[in-house]
């Protein structure tokens, strides 16, 4: 059967680079507040961690949470963010919502 452009690899990669986007912390508070939130070292491309987790590539999926480059957002960090009222560029992965800090000015 054949597979649809968007279930390739490269259609995955495009259709998350297209849904990527910034938002503020306001914005994530309420998924935050569900468990939703993952932030997303700054080394990491957030568009490709995302399509590993939708792609369920749970062996580089985990040796990026064992090396601590990704996981759920934690209260200290959420507290910081509203602190220094952060601004990210974010994806959906279904359930989740990928973050990385946009440190440009």
């Amino acid at each position: 059967m054949p597979v649809a452009p968007d279930d390739t690899a490269s259609g995955l990669r495009a259709r998350l680079t297209a849904e990527t986007g910034p938002v503020t912390w306001p914005e994530l508070e309420r998924h935050f507040a569900r468990g939703r939130v993952v932030h997303v070292a700054p080394e990491l491309d957030l568009v490709e961690v995302a399509a590993r987790m939708v792609e369920d590539d749970r062996d580089t999926v985990s040796a990026w949470i064992d090396a601590g480059q990704v996981g759920p957002a934690t209260d200290r960090q959420a507290r910081d963010w509203q602190a220094r009222a952060s601004r990210f560029r974010a994806v959906v992965a279904a359930p989740w919502v990928l973050v990385q800090e946009d440190t440009e000015e």
